[in-house]
């Protein structure tokens, strides 16, 4: 036999290789999140704002009846206890946490958990709240309806922190900046709530 026949294949004939995706499929495998920038956030501040404002504007143009009426009013009274409620127990994890009775980690899962009640709760108060005719041309009404939008972009810039409070090391001390955002967005979100419920408590009374 000639040594030609003893010759090995070539290792391509053996083994086929292995496709390797490329970078662009594995950039594109997990869609984009809500918060995984400002962009994205920007994006989502701008469709809150276009709903907004198509609220406000049904709100003077859309006549509803008494039965009606008293529906919305309903809605509206239920999706504060809801959203407003939430808003108070997240708030509540927060302080634990600053007492130092909660770690950061147990108060930022327990605010996550009432992300979903807190955005049904604005949700029903901006639906409901077209049906009721708010009078627009008076100054403390314009005033809820503003401390309404800033309460849905606070809630977006919330998220962002959340992901920032997530992405923390385990017992890593938060930072000045981390606090000051932190107590900033419970201060607006207070402000804005209570607001909103006492000019909407006084306008029931005329």
């Amino acid at each position: 036999m000639s040594a030609v026949s003893h010759q090995k294949p070539p290792l391509s004939v053996l083994t086929r290789p292995v496709p390797v995706p490329s970078s662009g499929t594995a950039r594109h495998a997990r869609p984009v999140g809500l918060y995984d920038s400002w962009w994205t956030v920007g994006g989502a501040a701008l469709a809150i704002g276009a709903g907004w404002l198509a609220a406000v504007w049904l709100s003077v143009h859309v006549q509803a009846d008494a039965s009606l009426h008293s529906v919305a009013l309903f809605v509206h009274l239920a999706a504060l206890v809801l959203g407003f409620g939430a808003v108070l127990v997240a708030d509540y994890y927060g302080l634990l946490w600053l007492t130092g009775r909660m770690s950061l980690a147990d108060a930022m899962g327990g605010a996550n958990r009432l992300h979903l009640p807190i955005w049904a709760g604005l949700a029903g108060l901006v639906a409901s709240g077209v049906f009721l005719h708010p009078n627009t041309s008076s100054l403390p009404t314009r005033v809820k309806l503003v401390m309404v939008l800033m309460l849905s972009l606070n809630g977006l810039q919330a998220g962002l922190l959340n992901r920032r409070a997530a992405g923390r090391r385990p017992g890593e001390e938060p930072g000045r900046g981390f606090l000051v955002w932190a107590t900033g967005t419970a201060l607006v979100s207070q402000i804005c709530w209570w607001g909103a419920v006492i000019i909407g408590f006084r306008n029931s009374q005329r």
